[in-house]
Protein backbone atom coordinates (compact mmCIF):
# COMPACT_ATOMS: atom_id res chain seq x y z
CA UNK A 1 0.00 0.00 0.00
CA UNK A 2 2.67 2.53 0.82
CA UNK A 3 4.31 2.18 -2.28
CA UNK A 4 1.35 2.18 -4.41
CA UNK A 5 0.69 5.59 -2.45
CA UNK A 6 4.64 7.03 -3.17
CA UNK A 7 3.96 5.77 -6.97
CA UNK A 8 0.73 7.82 -7.09
CA UNK A 9 2.21 10.88 -5.52
CA UNK A 10 5.02 10.43 -8.31
CA UNK A 11 2.94 10.12 -10.86
CA UNK A 12 1.18 13.68 -9.51
CA UNK A 13 4.18 15.59 -9.15
CA UNK A 14 5.59 14.18 -12.45
CA UNK A 15 2.53 15.09 -14.27
CA UNK A 16 2.30 18.56 -12.40
CA UNK A 17 5.88 19.04 -13.70
CA UNK A 18 5.48 18.52 -17.13
CA UNK A 19 2.67 21.02 -16.75
CA UNK A 20 4.39 23.72 -15.18
CA UNK A 21 7.10 23.07 -18.04
CA UNK A 22 4.58 23.17 -20.58
CA UNK A 23 3.34 26.56 -19.36
CA UNK A 24 6.60 28.62 -18.62
CA UNK A 25 7.55 27.29 -22.60
CA UNK A 26 4.28 28.90 -23.78
CA UNK A 27 4.82 31.41 -21.84
CA UNK A 28 8.45 31.94 -22.95
CA UNK A 29 7.34 31.54 -26.60
CA UNK A 30 4.45 34.25 -26.08
CA UNK A 31 6.31 36.01 -23.92
CA UNK A 32 7.27 39.08 -26.45
CA UNK A 33 10.44 41.74 -24.76
CA UNK A 34 10.43 45.21 -26.28
CA UNK A 35 14.46 46.71 -26.91
CA UNK A 36 16.13 50.17 -26.66
CA UNK A 37 15.61 50.40 -30.26
CA UNK A 38 12.52 48.93 -31.18
CA UNK A 39 8.99 49.03 -29.52
CA UNK A 40 5.93 48.00 -30.30
CA UNK A 41 1.98 48.10 -29.76
CA UNK A 42 0.10 45.46 -29.39
CA UNK A 43 -3.80 45.52 -30.17
CA UNK A 44 -6.28 43.13 -29.80
CA UNK A 45 -7.71 41.28 -26.36
CA UNK A 46 -7.67 43.36 -23.58
CA UNK A 47 -7.35 46.41 -25.66
CA UNK A 48 -4.56 48.91 -27.03
CA UNK A 49 -0.89 48.51 -25.06
CA UNK A 50 2.43 49.96 -25.85
CA UNK A 51 5.18 48.81 -24.80
CA UNK A 52 8.82 50.17 -24.76
CA UNK A 53 10.28 49.10 -21.72
CA UNK A 54 9.65 45.26 -20.60
CA UNK A 55 7.47 42.88 -22.68
CA UNK A 56 3.66 41.59 -23.00
CA UNK A 57 2.12 38.39 -23.89
CA UNK A 58 0.94 38.11 -27.41
CA UNK A 59 -1.98 35.75 -27.73
CA UNK A 60 -2.17 33.90 -31.10
CA UNK A 61 -5.53 35.26 -32.95
CA UNK A 62 -6.59 37.34 -29.59
CA UNK A 63 -3.73 39.70 -30.16
CA UNK A 64 -1.65 41.67 -33.28
CA UNK A 65 1.40 43.47 -32.60
CA UNK A 66 2.90 46.25 -34.91
CA UNK A 67 6.98 46.66 -34.21
CA UNK A 68 8.02 50.93 -33.98
CA UNK A 69 11.61 51.50 -34.77
CA UNK A 70 13.07 54.19 -32.31
CA UNK A 71 16.17 55.07 -33.70
CA UNK A 72 16.81 58.12 -35.01
CA UNK A 73 16.44 58.17 -39.11
CA UNK A 74 18.41 60.28 -41.33
CA UNK A 75 16.21 61.57 -44.67
CA UNK A 76 17.87 63.34 -47.12
CA UNK A 77 16.20 65.92 -49.42
CA UNK A 78 17.31 67.24 -52.85
CA UNK A 79 15.63 70.11 -54.95
CA UNK A 80 17.43 71.13 -57.95
CA UNK A 81 16.78 72.69 -61.43
CA UNK A 82 13.92 72.27 -62.21
CA UNK A 83 12.33 71.25 -58.82
CA UNK A 84 14.24 74.18 -57.24
CA UNK A 85 13.50 76.44 -54.54
CA UNK A 86 11.75 80.17 -55.59
CA UNK A 87 13.07 82.36 -52.99
CA UNK A 88 11.56 85.75 -52.16
CA UNK A 89 13.60 87.87 -55.08
CA UNK A 90 12.05 85.14 -57.49
CA UNK A 91 15.19 83.55 -58.29
CA UNK A 92 15.84 79.79 -57.91
CA UNK A 93 18.39 77.95 -55.95
CA UNK A 94 19.23 74.00 -55.66
CA UNK A 95 19.47 72.95 -52.50
CA UNK A 96 20.38 69.59 -50.32
CA UNK A 97 19.02 68.70 -46.48
CA UNK A 98 19.61 65.75 -44.15
CA UNK A 99 16.50 65.73 -41.40
CA UNK A 100 17.14 63.71 -38.61
CA UNK A 101 13.87 62.14 -37.24
CA UNK A 102 12.32 59.51 -34.40
CA UNK A 103 9.32 58.22 -32.65
CA UNK A 104 9.10 60.44 -29.82
CA UNK A 105 9.60 57.98 -27.28
CA UNK A 106 6.09 58.15 -25.42
CA UNK A 107 3.27 56.39 -25.32
CA UNK A 108 0.61 57.99 -27.25
CA UNK A 109 3.77 59.58 -30.12
CA UNK A 110 4.68 55.46 -30.06
CA UNK A 111 0.56 54.61 -30.60
CA UNK A 112 0.35 57.28 -33.53
CA UNK A 113 3.31 55.94 -35.31
CA UNK A 114 2.16 52.68 -35.19
CA UNK A 115 -1.44 53.89 -36.38
CA UNK A 116 -0.44 56.31 -39.16
CA UNK A 117 3.16 54.98 -40.32
CA UNK A 118 2.68 51.37 -39.70
CA UNK A 119 5.84 49.34 -41.01
CA UNK A 120 7.36 52.24 -42.24
CA UNK A 121 9.31 53.15 -38.89
CA UNK A 122 11.08 49.87 -39.44
CA UNK A 123 11.84 50.90 -43.48
CA UNK A 124 13.93 54.41 -43.88
CA UNK A 125 13.12 54.64 -47.77
CA UNK A 126 9.24 53.84 -47.52
CA UNK A 127 9.30 56.20 -44.63
CA UNK A 128 11.06 59.48 -46.46
CA UNK A 129 8.54 58.43 -49.19
CA UNK A 130 5.58 59.26 -47.11
CA UNK A 131 6.87 62.26 -44.87
CA UNK A 132 9.61 64.38 -48.03
CA UNK A 133 6.36 66.36 -49.03
CA UNK A 134 6.13 68.01 -45.36
CA UNK A 135 10.45 68.82 -46.06
CA UNK A 136 9.57 70.09 -49.15
CA UNK A 137 6.79 72.08 -48.38
CA UNK A 138 9.34 73.64 -45.02
CA UNK A 139 11.53 74.25 -47.40
CA UNK A 140 9.77 75.93 -50.09
CA UNK A 141 7.36 78.54 -47.49
CA UNK A 142 10.81 79.20 -45.97
CA UNK A 143 12.81 80.05 -48.66
CA UNK A 144 9.96 82.13 -50.23
CA UNK A 145 10.26 84.55 -47.18
CA UNK A 146 13.98 84.89 -47.64
CA UNK A 147 15.77 86.55 -50.50
CA UNK A 148 18.64 84.44 -51.96
CA UNK A 149 21.28 86.61 -50.59
CA UNK A 150 19.73 86.24 -47.11
CA UNK A 151 19.95 82.29 -47.77
CA UNK A 152 23.38 82.23 -47.96
CA UNK A 153 24.05 84.54 -45.09
CA UNK A 154 21.78 83.65 -42.64
CA UNK A 155 21.85 79.70 -43.12
CA UNK A 156 21.20 79.06 -39.46
CA UNK A 157 18.41 80.94 -39.68
CA UNK A 158 16.93 79.34 -42.76
CA UNK A 159 17.45 75.92 -41.32
CA UNK A 160 15.75 77.04 -38.00
CA UNK A 161 12.67 78.17 -39.64
CA UNK A 162 12.82 75.51 -41.46
CA UNK A 163 13.26 73.22 -38.48
CA UNK A 164 9.63 74.64 -36.73
CA UNK A 165 7.63 74.36 -39.97
CA UNK A 166 8.35 71.04 -40.32
CA UNK A 167 8.07 69.83 -36.50
CA UNK A 168 4.60 70.72 -36.54
CA UNK A 169 3.67 68.35 -39.06
CA UNK A 170 5.50 65.42 -37.83
CA UNK A 171 3.83 65.67 -34.72
CA UNK A 172 0.94 64.01 -36.28
CA UNK A 173 2.89 61.03 -37.21
CA UNK A 174 4.26 60.69 -33.82
CA UNK A 175 7.84 61.86 -35.34
CA UNK A 176 9.68 64.28 -33.59
CA UNK A 177 12.65 66.59 -35.70
CA UNK A 178 15.75 66.15 -34.13
CA UNK A 179 17.95 68.65 -35.95
CA UNK A 180 18.48 69.80 -39.98
CA UNK A 181 21.41 69.83 -41.64
CA UNK A 182 21.68 72.35 -44.60
CA UNK A 183 24.56 69.84 -46.69
CA UNK A 184 23.79 72.23 -49.84
CA UNK A 185 23.02 75.53 -51.31
CA UNK A 186 23.49 77.55 -54.57
CA UNK A 187 22.08 79.01 -57.14
CA UNK A 188 20.28 76.99 -59.95
CA UNK A 189 21.84 77.57 -63.18
CA UNK A 190 19.50 80.08 -65.48
CA UNK A 191 19.05 77.38 -68.32
CA UNK A 192 16.65 75.60 -65.83
CA UNK A 193 14.38 78.76 -65.63
CA UNK A 194 11.30 78.52 -67.69
CA UNK A 195 10.31 82.21 -69.20
CA UNK A 196 6.90 81.14 -69.77
CA UNK A 197 6.86 81.03 -66.05
CA UNK A 198 5.52 84.06 -64.28
CA UNK A 199 7.79 83.82 -61.22
CA UNK A 200 10.65 82.23 -63.68
CA UNK A 201 10.65 84.99 -66.28
CA UNK A 202 10.55 87.53 -63.27
CA UNK A 203 13.78 85.80 -61.46
CA UNK A 204 15.35 85.93 -65.34
CA UNK A 205 15.05 89.02 -65.76
CA UNK A 206 16.45 90.37 -62.29
CA UNK A 207 19.33 87.45 -62.84
CA UNK A 208 20.34 88.74 -66.38
CA UNK A 209 20.38 92.41 -65.32
CA UNK A 210 22.93 91.58 -62.34
CA UNK A 211 24.75 89.65 -64.92
CA UNK A 212 25.05 92.69 -67.67
CA UNK A 213 25.69 94.54 -64.25
CA UNK A 214 28.39 92.43 -63.27
CA UNK A 215 29.79 92.77 -66.44
CA UNK A 216 29.74 96.34 -67.35
CA UNK A 217 31.31 96.92 -63.92
CA UNK A 218 34.25 94.94 -64.63
CA UNK A 219 34.48 96.16 -67.96
CA UNK A 220 35.07 99.72 -66.69
CA UNK A 221 37.40 98.83 -64.26
CA UNK A 222 39.67 97.24 -67.20
CA UNK A 223 39.31 100.91 -69.25
CA UNK A 224 40.37 102.31 -65.76
CA UNK A 225 43.79 100.63 -65.65
CA UNK A 226 46.81 102.73 -66.28
CA UNK A 227 48.29 102.27 -69.17
CA UNK A 228 52.16 101.09 -68.55
CA UNK A 229 54.58 103.07 -70.30
CA UNK A 230 56.72 100.93 -73.34
CA UNK A 231 60.30 100.31 -71.86
CA UNK A 232 62.83 103.22 -73.43
CA UNK A 233 65.44 101.76 -75.63
CA UNK A 234 68.92 102.71 -74.97
CA UNK A 235 71.10 103.80 -78.36
CA UNK A 236 74.21 101.78 -78.65
CA UNK A 237 77.12 103.87 -77.78
CA UNK A 238 79.84 104.34 -80.86
CA UNK A 239 77.23 103.99 -83.50
CA UNK A 240 77.15 106.62 -86.37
Amino acid sequence: MELDRLITIGVYAGTALAVLLVIAFTITRLYHRATKEIGFVRTGFGGERVVINGGALVLPVLHETMPVNMNTVRLAVERKNTDALITLDRLRIDVKAEFYVRVRPDANAIAMAAQTLGMRTMHPDALKDLVEGKFVDALRSVAAGMTMNQLHEQRAEFVQKVQQVSSNDLAMNGLELESVSLTGLDQTSIEHFNANNAFDAEGLTKLTEQIELRKKARNDIEQDKPTEPAPETQEDEGTV
